[in-house]
């Protein structure tokens, strides 16, 4: 098919239902019926020779088809009202950036990476937490344009994302200056017995701190687990224990000499990921954002 065979009316008609979720309402913001509406959207699924949309009855939902057209038709249409505000004179009108990040992950790594766009006027930025499933199916269905992660997610038809690599860390134990400054403990090998605070289980790192300590028959003395990183932070702050953590949580506090550095293990690293929505095209802030991992830049 030819690109002058495609009806980008009948594109737009299918974007808009797809941006809005229903066909009510995206007849009512374009000032037309649901059944022109619905015919413009048949005529593009039969130009294209695929069905976009799961129909139930009036529920329509797209299908793995229709969230890649949608893709491409958000890139498309993006573009054009960016190209719009430009023409008049609207370029510092605002882009939203709607991120999605992983309960688990460090706020201050969150902050490093998205803190170029604090300097960006035209920018909002809205930042959600939760499950990695959650996140990636909201990605998936449009409402968040990236998520980050400390895990990739594998791409199927079903879930056809990508995960960029942003960079990893190596994790450290870390405790009150006033109390371990000067020591410097092997790790596993000097954990026995040892006071600590980790992150939960739910969290890639305590697994492979666990297994590492099990394989050298070490067992430290568990003293919290904790989910949440900034939580972690304060723990270890206002606790005597040692901390386990990527020294991107409490890098503030090993930089005001609050915290001091005990020990590591290349053995124990955490990865960051950025998941986007497989063959779009970030534009813009987000763009810009992506590539920023290539600098080196991405944990200061």
């Amino acid at each position: 098919m030819n690109i002058d065979r495609l009806n980008f009316k009948h594109l737009f008609y299918f974007w808009r239902v797809a941006k809005e979720g229903s066909l009510t309402r995206a007849a009512a913001q374009i000032h037309t019926s649901q059944s022109a509406v619905s015919t413009q959207i048949k005529q593009l699924e039969s130009r294209l020779g695929k069905p976009l949309f799961d129909r139930n009855g009036r529920h329509m939902e797209l299908n793995a088809t229709g969230q890649q057209i949608f893709t491409y038709a958000d890139n498309i249409f993006g573009l054009g009202e960016q190209m719009l505000g430009w023409l008049d004179g609207r370029a510092g009108d605002a882009i939203r950036v709607r991120v999605g990040s992983v309960s688990t992950m460090s706020r201050n790594f969150q902050v490093n990476w998205l803190r170029p766009l604090f300097r960006d006027p035209a920018v909002i930025l809205s930042v959600d937490s939760g499950s990695l499933q959650l996140l990636v199916e909201r990605l998936l269905r449009h409402q968040l344009d990236v998520v980050l992660a400390n895990d990739p997610v594998p791409s199927d038809p079903a879930h056809p994302v990508s995960s960029s690599f942003l960079g990893s860390q190596v994790i450290s134990l870390v405790g009150r200056a006033d109390r371990w400054a000067g020591t410097t403990l092997r790790v596993p090998q000097d954990l026995d017995a040892v006071e600590m605070a980790m992150p939960s289980t739910r969290h890639s790192v305590r697994t492979q701190f666990d297994a590492l300590c099990f394989s050298a028959g070490v067992q430290p003395r568990l003293r919290a687990e904790i989910d949440d990183m900034t939580m972690l932070r304060l723990v270890a702050r206002d606790s005597e224990w040692i901390t386990v953590l990527p020294e991107v949580v409490v890098q503030d506090e090993l930089r005001s000499g609050e915290l001091t550095h005990v020990g590591e293990s290349s053995q124990l690293t955490e990865h960051f990921y950025a998941i986007t929505v497989q063959h779009s095209h970030p534009v813009g802030p987000l763009h810009r954002l992506l590539l920023r991992a290539a600098a080196g830049d991405v944990f200061t």
